[in-house]
């Protein structure tokens, strides 16, 4: 069974937002058994749209659309759809009645054009949007085939793919389940980690498929596999392949769940009832909000402080006046003081800290844009270490805060 997704709007194709929705849609539909045969991105035009849906069907089962059915007047997603399927659009009561309901606390929200959401394709399936205006339109079509259009807003899309459409999807197709187990290794670039485990991949059996899926300091290997028998039973070889590996890698195995570092850590952080502390200078914030991303990170995530001017370092996190001075911002012993003192000023088990040059501008002939260096503390040991990545400025403080999480979590892991 299978499915295509369009995304529809000129702010994708000008890059004035980008288009996570198709890639949120895939990740669900595959977990519910469904295979994604293309992703197409148009503009708000009638003869796209008709074209490309028209070709869609051709091709697959479903084809599920986002974007385009607002209530301004470039949004025309919904008049296309009713002269694609022959459809005229009436004055739904319901709906109406659900957008008054939204809508109680913003009177002014409730005009003439809020009003034409309520006119929908009389040949279509209207699913409620709970926490929108615009409804979503199913269409059955000829040789079992459907058609659904949904908002573009994510919240709003996110909601009714998970409670509405998928749901009525797997009753209507009844899709096979997909296997997938995902392994966390780290310390292998991924074509040494290829070479390395290359006899056990050639020893995989047939219905186990795997795949390399590379991030800054982390590969994960994904095994997947089509389940048309005994779910159990896969479940149960894939198991087996996965302690032969950890057999193989030992310790470079810091995961066996497809799990953030930022979750793994919290999670490893909570069940030792242990916190944790930053002091971030050239990463600006990001390791802090990455940990805070993870529900729940109050537990083991006390704070942190931005020291980016070095009078931060020194009246708020004490680091020697005189170091800053001779060795400079970004050095081992600014870096370590940095750690040592956010640890003791909010009383965590661990704190990392980053100082660095993350460019374009900034960097001297001996310390060039790139060069950082990050330490992690705990009560009984303080490492640091020096980097030089050499990228642009956003890819450098993204493998910053990557590193940093991979030296903290070899650091709880020793502990």
């Amino acid at each position: 069974m299978k499915v295509e997704i369009i995304t529809i709007g000129d702010e994708i194709l000008i890059g004035q937002i980008v288009d996570t929705n198709s890639a949120w849609i895939s990740k669900e539909l595959n977990k519910a058994g469904f295979e994604v045969e293309r992703i197409t991105s148009i503009h708000d035009d009638e003869k796209q749209i008709t074209e490309t849906i028209t070709q869609s069907l051709l091709r697959v089962d479903v084809v599920l659309i986002t974007g385009g059915i607002g209530p301004t007047n470039d949004d025309i997603t919904k008049n296309t759809l009713c002269k694609l399927f022959n459809s005229t659009l009436v004055f739904d009561e319901y709906t109406f009645k659900q957008i008054e309901k939204l809508l109680a606390d913003r009177p002014l929200a409730l005009n003439e054009l809020t009003k034409t959401q309520a006119m929908v394709p009389d040949k279509a399936t209207i699913i409620t949007n709970t926490v929108g205006t615009a409804p979503i339109t199913w269409f059955d079509v000829d040789n079992n085939k459907v058609v659904v259009s949904m908002p573009g807003v994510p919240f709003e899309m996110k909601k009714v793919m998970s409670e509405e459409i998928i749901p009525r999807l797997k009753k209507k197709y009844k899709p096979n389940s997909i296997i997938h187990k995902t392994v966390l290794v780290s310390g292998y670039p991924e074509s040494a980690l290829a070479i390395k485990i290359a006899e056990w991949e050639r020893n995989l059996p047939k219905i186990i498929k795997l795949a390399y899926l590379p991030q800054f300091g982390i590969v994960k290997l994904r095994l997947s596999a089509v389940v048309d028998c005994d779910y159990n039973t896969i479940v149960n070889e894939i198991d087996i392949e996965i302690d032969k590996l950890k057999t193989l890698l030992g310790n470079s195995i810091v995961s066996d769940e497809d799990i953030s570092l930022e979750a793994l850590i919290g999670k490893i952080l909570a069940s030792k009832l242990k916190t944790l502390s930053i002091a971030e200078s050239c990463t600006g914030g990001d390791i802090s909000k990455r940990i805070t991303s993870i529900s729940g990170s109050s537990r083991y995530f006390k704070g942190s402080v931005v020291a980016y001017d070095n009078s931060v370092k020194t009246n708020i996190l004490d680091v020697n006046i005189e170091d800053l001075q001779t060795e400079g911002a970004v050095s081992e012993s600014v870096v370590r003081q940095m750690a040592e003192g956010v640890r003791k000023l909010l009383n965590t088990d661990y704190a990392i800290a980053t100082s660095g040059i993350a460019g374009p501008m900034g960097g001297t002939d001996d310390k060039p844009v790139g060069t950082i260096w990050i330490a992690v503390c705990s009560e009984s040991e303080c490492i640091a270490k020096k980097f030089h990545f050499k990228y642009e400025r956003n890819v450098n403080i993204e493998r910053t805060t990557q590193t940093a999480l991979l030296m903290l979590l070899e650091v709880i892991n020793q502990n």
